[in-house]
């Protein structure tokens, strides 16, 4: 119920201002009361809905919806503003990330360093099959380690929002088949980067990579619309 009805309200099907009541939900999915209560109780707890007594659930306008939920990300990304959404994640990455990395190069322990690193080892034994579940999940591991290393827990936080952003990518066909050589060694720059204390150009390396996977969906999604 979660996944349906929070994915009919992030694509529009359940326009903001309109109402369901708890009954007609009840009867479509087959569901008891409480299992309702809670599901309600999660989708407000996103900024989705909001009960309104005697008067149903209302859908709120996405103004109100908590960006950073994973599931919400998830839900966004499948509907037909996915570019536009990327690209904005694509901003929040540029001006967090690369800060990260620098302070990663400056406090990283030595056990998060091995773990950028067998990141980094595990993206490149995979990079013939980018598209793929073993590189997705090496890579989402990297950039969750360079957040982690870098002491602070706002940015650590963000673990699960830049994973979904990649699981994204790979969801919809916006990762190319193999990896790009120049993009596995800006995450080597990193990694040697951090491991060296060099920050500025961890940093610096971490920047690219963000640039570098903005470009990479425009140019798929262009290869795509060629064919087309």
């Amino acid at each position: 119920m979660i996944e349906t009805l929070g994915a009919e309200i992030v694509s529009g099907r359940l326009a903001p201002g309109s109402r369901i009541l708890t009954t007609d939900v009840a009867e479509r999915f087959g569901a008891s009361r409480s299992a309702l209560r809670e599901v309600v109780r999660v989708l407000e707890s996103m900024g989705l809905v909001e009960v309104r007594r005697r008067a149903g659930v209302e859908i709120l306008p996405s103004e109100r919806w908590n960006p950073y939920d994973p599931r919400l990300i998830r839900w966004r990304l499948a509907g037909p503003e996915r570019l536009d959404v990327l690209h904005a994640l694509s901003q929040l990455r540029s001006g967090v990330e690369p800060l990260a990395a620098g302070l990663a190069a400056q406090h990283a322990t030595a056990e998060q360093r091995a773990a950028i690193f067998a990141a980094v080892s595990g993206m490149a034994e995979q990079s013939r099959e980018a598209d793929g579940a073993p590189y997705l999940d090496h890579d989402i591991a990297f950039h969750a380690a360079v957040l982690d290393a870098s002491g602070n827990h706002f940015f650590a936080a963000l673990g699960p929002v830049i994973g979904e952003v990649l699981r994204g990518r790979t969801a919809h066909d916006l990762m190319p088949h193999e990896a790009n050589p120049a993009a596995l060694r800006l995450h080597q720059e990193v990694a040697f980067a951090v491991a060296e204390g060099r920050a500025e150009d961890a940093s610096r390396a971490l920047a690219a990579i963000v640039t570098e996977a903005d470009r990479a969906v425009q140019t798929v999604v262009a290869a795509a619309s060629g064919r087309d």
